[in-house]
């Protein structure tokens, strides 16, 4: 029986009688795929093959020439793009995502990972060591960002970081550091807007403007931080002609609150995010352009609400009448508001697609009783109830289970892991469909901050750390903390000018 692989790029191949997994291209397969059975090969578990190969051509472990390989991955990235140029508004939702997750659309999975990928690197380069002066910073400086992850060819120039103050009712949310002289007191670095350079927005078919929200970094304590009640929208000068359309109290908070006396937060991540946007739409006017928004756990709150805000604000409707497309890929986030938030943020247009793993817990909160799920007659009877929630947008649900790779019985904290969303985006087909990694993005990441791969793949769990955790060694041999560039803060002049276009300069 023939396997076909051949969306790995790889041959068909059909085991011989002697040998079940002959060699590819002249290189023999590594040891721990040829521990698969004949039996399981010809039973029709094509898939496990197909996934434990896409893993080893990943990790650079190649079962055929290089040079092959970077072809037929470059062939396939062309192709992919080449077709994204023509179709991105129908992958960022301009239909619904109809007919496109399930089966699921290879273009939108590898754009949904991408995007994923963006608010992961808000995870990876936030400064979360208390032990660190720079605590509730981003470790790098905007213009060597992706560089200092170790992703120099994303395609997108970080424009400007976001921050908000920690002085509101969501403690979890906020890293301090311990020492007394201290880079902010009152600031968390929670996110950036980047912006695609040209040679990446050639290929994409238009300009794109990202955002990405950091999440906690906590376990899952600030759950309880969302105990708190719906309050109007419109209570924090956002515009909304509907009194009735509330949000959480905390994400509100979040969002508009500010400390005048501290430089990185003397602006709201409001005024943060509307101020750079329309700086940015100002100077693309010329060309095709779209808004994307993303964001995980708490973050996803953030990029649900900044969307709503930028489209009810109009800061994407153009002086020639063209509306710039506003489109949310949210990651295991939490509800938002009621459902009067829903309906406008329908209404007016912006896209959400929600990727959740049915196991975690974060996407059930708040509003655990009275949510969309309930009866209509009984959401109807508790409409002005402050804990009754709606989702908003299509719902992409996953089931770790379903992965080969995962831990059957693992905790809620891995339940709500990003990059184990990622993974599981990889190997997702559709429902009723085998769990098959289609890019083979590399399973290790999954253990990254938690303990959720299998234990025979010899993934140590929480591998990623800091070298020496920031310490450097001096010439004359002693270890100290280095100090970094000069933190970005926010130019008054430029940020004045675009709120007072957008009248929320006396604020």
């Amino acid at each position: 029986m023939a396997i076909s692989i051949c969306n790995l790029g790889i041959l068909p191949y059909k085991p011989s009688k002697n040998d079940v997994l002959l060699p590819f291209f002249g290189q023999k397969l590594p040891k721990r795929l040829a521990k698969l059975s004949k039996a399981q090969v010809v039973s029709g578990n094509n898939e496990i093959f197909a996934s434990l190969v896409s893993h080893e051509l990943e990790k650079g472990r190649s079962v055929f020439n290089g040079d092959a390989k970077e072809a037929v991955v470059r062939k396939k990235q062309e192709e992919e793009e080449r077709k994204l140029s023509d179709c991105w508004r129908e992958i960022h939702g301009e239909d619904d995502w109809v007919g496109l997750l399930d089966p699921m659309d290879p273009l939108l999975r590898t754009e949904l990972i991408r995007y994923g990928e963006m608010a992961q690197a808000c995870y990876d380069g936030f400064d979360f060591d208390p032990f660190s002066k720079y605590c509730g910073s981003c470790r790098f400086n905007r213009h060597d960002f992706f560089q200092g992850l170790g992703i120099p060819d994303q395609g997108y120039d970080v424009s400007r970081y976001l921050y908000a103050t920690s002085n509101i009712n969501l403690p979890n949310f906020f890293k301090k550091s311990r020492w007394p002289k201290v880079w902010s007191k009152n600031a968390n670095w929670i996110g950036y807007v980047a912006v695609s350079n040209d040679e990446l927005s050639k290929r994409l078919g238009r300009r794109d403007i990202t955002v990405a929200w950091r999440g906690t970094v906590t376990r899952l304590e600030w759950i309880a931080d969302l105990m708190d009640y719906l309050r109007p929208i419109s209570s924090e000068k956002i515009p909304c002609p509907d009194s009735d359309v509330k949000v959480e109290s905390g994400f509100l908070d979040l969002y508009t609150d500010k400390d005048e006396s501290c430089k990185f937060c003397k602006y709201s991540a409001r005024e943060q995010i509307l101020a750079e946007i329309k700086r940015l739409t100002e100077l693309y006017s010329n060309e095709e352009m779209s808004i994307t928004i993303t964001g995980h756990s708490l973050g996803s709150a953030l990029a649900l609400l900044s969307a709503y805000d930028i489209v009810e604000t109009g800061i994407n409707e153009m002086a020639d009448a063209r509306a710039i497309p506003v489109s949310v890929f949210s990651f295991s986030g939490p509800r938002v508001g009621n459902d009067r938030f829903k309906e406008r943020v329908e209404l007016l247009g912006v896209k959400v697609l929600r990727v959740v793993n049915v196991h975690d817990m974060v996407p059930k909160a708040p509003g655990m009783i009275f949510n969309e799920a309930s009866p209509a007659m009984l959401m109807k009877l508790v409409k002005g109830s402050p804990w009754s929630y709606s989702h908003v947008g299509i719902e992409l649900a996953l089931d770790h289970k379903n992965s080969p790779f995962l831990k059957q019985n693992a905790d809620l904290v891995c339940a709500h892991n990003l990059e184990a969303h990622l993974h599981l985006l990889d190997g997702y087909h559709g429902r009723g469909h085998r769990f098959v990694l289609a890019t083979g993005r590399d399973i290790a990441l999954v253990n990254k901050a938690c303990d959720f791969l299998k234990d025979h793949y010899f993934i140590p769990p929480h591998w990623r750390q800091d070298e020496n955790k920031g310490m450097t060694r001096t010439k004359d041999g002693r270890w100290i903390q280095r100090e970094r560039p000069k933190l970005d803060d926010h130019a008054h002049d430029t940020m004045h000018h675009h709120l007072r276009e957008l009248g929320l300069a006396n604020q």
